[in-house]
Parts: structure tokens; sequence; C-alpha cells
């Protein structure tokens, strides 16, 4: 019998050394790495016999082609990676759906409908200030904007892109309709421990939490740190670390919530001044909007309080929102059942970070398969999924789409 979970874990190891040289893996969208990775990928979808095309938005498409007039089922994630990061973040969430419609032509099972495996070009934003091109540019919600936004070596996402023989001024053409969908299922590594907690190697996820960012600015005085009475300072860093710990404490006490102060800087930042200026960022994560944006407001009212306490100035904007998606509560449940049917699934839970599902959410239903991931760690070459656990995933796949045939046969 085909062990599935060692060949994905053959495939990855494949695709990881498509990567600038240095640790872990480094495979930024639109260049060679970049083109290594979607030969490979491509080599693998022609094998299994789907036809491969390449959008103008940089994503590479395998399509299992249906019976005529038949609805489509998008499966994929991202293939790009951090700087120095592992070899399953994205990329897995493309190797297990190819695999798992593997095994049903194995089977000799054919599906009722078509099925399109996609390997966004773009999900993380490290080489250009933006992210979600490919699923965005599908969703019809791609800004053409970003198309002007540059590298760190001037190269604009225009000119990349071309130069990687695409046409971005195409892109606005490839948005779907989302009458031809079924819907898009991503399978991810969890990036996190709960899963490894429960002993669960998948879980399903609820909804992808919404986001904001806000940047403060705190101005007291500074003055020489010997001579200047503790009395009536007006020290900006006393201030930061009480937002700090506010922000903590609003995070560990409020359920369903994520606060962190992520960047903070110090002026004058020398060992004997008291400091002037600190600037930081608060962001508040949920998969409920009403419980982030609460937690929003009340860290402002916090600060108003504080500024006056403290006699300093503090100014507070909201940078970035982004709303909570939740994930269609049917796909959801038939990707749970199909786990649970094989002893690895059934745990519901959000995911606190971004993935192509949050764009693609605007275009059709969307469904998420978490993957358990070691130490819950991620973004880094330990970054690291058991060949059991995705083969678990890879049947949980197979079953979730001859589950999904038999209901779309019962509905036509």
């Amino acid at each position: 019998m085909t062990d599935w979970g060692a060949r994905a874990e053959c495939l990855l190891s494949q695709v990881a050394a498509c990567s600038e040289p240095g640790p872990g893996v480094t495979r930024l969208p639109f260049t060679p790495e970049h083109r290594a990775a979607i030969d490979l990928l491509q080599t693998q979808m022609e094998e299994i016999g789907l036809t491969v095309t390449l959008d103008h938005a940089g994503t590479l498409i395998g399509r299992s082609e249906g019976p005529p007039g038949s609805r489509t089922l998008l499966m994929g994630s991202h293939q790009d990676s951090v700087r120095e990061g592992g070899a399953y973040d994205g990329i897995m969430g493309v190797v297990l759906p190819l695999l798992a419609l593997d095994k049903l032509r194995a089977e000799g099972i054919e599906l009722p409908f078509s099925v399109e495996v996609l390997a966004f070009a773009d999900e993380e934003g490290v080489r250009f200030p933006t992210a979600l091109v490919g699923s965005r540019a599908l969703a019809g919600t791609f800004d053409d904007a970003v198309l002007s936004m540059t590298d760190t070596q001037g190269v604009t996402l225009r000119e990349a892109m071309a130069c990687f023989g695409l046409n971005p001024e195409q892109i606005r053409t490839l948005s779907r309709n989302p009458e031809d969908l079924l819907g898009f299922v991503e399978t991810h590594i969890e990036q996190g421990p709960v899963l490894e907690r429960e002993e669960r190697p998948l879980g399903v996820v609820s909804a992808i939490c919404g986001i904001e960012r806000h940047q403060i600015e705190i101005t007291g005085e500074t003055g020489h740190a010997g001579t200047l009475p503790m009395s009536g300072r007006r020290d900006a860093l006393v201030a930061a670390a009480a937002i700090v710990a506010e922000v903590d404490r609003m995070g560990q006490s409020t359920p369903n919530l994520r606060a962190t102060v992520g960047a903070l800087t110090v002026e004058p930042n020398v060992v004997n001044a008291v400091p002037r200026r600190v600037t930081l960022t608060a962001e508040f994560r949920s998969p409920d909007d009403a419980t982030r944006s609460a937690a929003g407001d009340a860290l402002h009212h916090f600060m108003q309080n504080l500024a006056a306490d403290r006699k300093t100035a503090i100014n507070a904007e909201k940078t970035y929102a982004q709303m909570a998606q939740p994930c269609d509560a049917t796909l959801s449940a038939q990707l749970a059942g199909r786990g649970t049917d094989k002893g690895a699934c059934g745990l519901l839970l959000p995911s606190g970070a971004t993935h192509d599902a949050s764009a693609m959410a605007d275009l059709c239903p969307i469904a998420m398969l978490f993957v358990r991931c070691r130490d819950g760690v991620s973004h880094t070459p330990e970054e690291f999924a058991a060949k059991d656990d995705m083969g678990a995933a890879i049947d949980a796949l197979a079953s979730f789409l001859t589950a999904l045939a038999r209901k779309d046969s019962e509905n036509s």
C-alpha cells in the first residue's frame, strides 16, 4: 500500500530545496526559486493527469476536469515563504490536496465535479509590502495600486511580474464567477500548540481571526537620570510600560482575544536620560469582530486616563483593520466528519493567522483543515509536521472529496 504521508514528506523536501542559500527555506515570489518550485509542482500535477496553467497573478493551477457544466471545488495554499522559514507553511496545502487527488485516481474514483489545486504566488508579503495577490485576483478584490509597490531593490511588483513572464495588466480579468464554484478548502499547519496539546493530528478551522493594529506615540520630557526628581517626572517609557501591561491583561482576561505589543522604540534611548518619546504598536486578533473592536476602544479609553495621570501626551491611531472570516458551516462539518471517520479530527479551533482563505471568502464558501505541527512552531527552519499526520490529512481530504461527490450527485 502507498504511504501517502511519506510521499508528501518526500515532495515537500524536494520543494524546500527551491530556496535561496542559507538556513531554512527562503522562496520569495517571482524569483528563480519561485520558478523552480512551480516547475516541480507542474511536473507533479501533470503526472496525475491535471491540466496546468499559470495565471497572470502567478498562481499555478492544476485542474481535474469534471463532467461538462459541473461546478468546481478550489483547493490549495501559497508556495512562498518568509525569510529563513520552514518547509511546510503554505506549500503543504498545495502538496496534500494533489496527493489526495492522486489517491482517488489510484483507487479509480471519478468525481462529478471539477477540482483545481492552486499554488498562490504571494501570501506572506515579504518581498513586497502587500499580500494575498493571487487569491484577491480570483476573488475580484485585487487593488491595482499595489503594482507600483517596490521591494528593497527598488523593483516594482509590476516589473517583477513582467520579468516572470506575466501580464499584470490582465490580473483584473482573473476574477471567478461564484456560481461556478463549490467552495475553497485550504490545508495548513496549525502554527500553534493546540492540536499537539490535545493529541490530535488534525483540526478544522471555525474562523479566521479579524485583526486591528494601533500605532501609539507617547511624548513626555527628558532630563538627567541622576538629577531629575522622581516626583513630577514625565517619563514616556513608564507610560508605555503601563500600556504594554494593559494590552497583556486584556489578552489574558478576555476570551478569544489575542493581544500583542510587537514593536517599541525609545528616545533618546540612553542609559542616563529619562525617556522623552516612545512609539509602540498594539495588535488585537479575534474570531469575533465585536470582541476585537471592543478591545481597541477600551485601550484608547485607558490611554486617555493614563495620559492625564502620567502627565504625558498620548496619540493613538488605528492603522489597520481586517474583518474576521467565519468558515462555511456545511463545508467545515463535512471536513470534520471525514477526519473523525479516520480517528483524526473533530476539534474546531480558530486561526489567529491570516491565510489565502480569508481573501477567498469574498468569492465563495471556505473551509480550512489544520495539521498538527511540532511545538506549534512556524516561520522557522524548525517547522515540522509528521508524515503520519500528513497521511491522515490526505485520507481526510480524499474522503471529503468522495463525500462531497455523493452529496453533489444527490442534489443533481
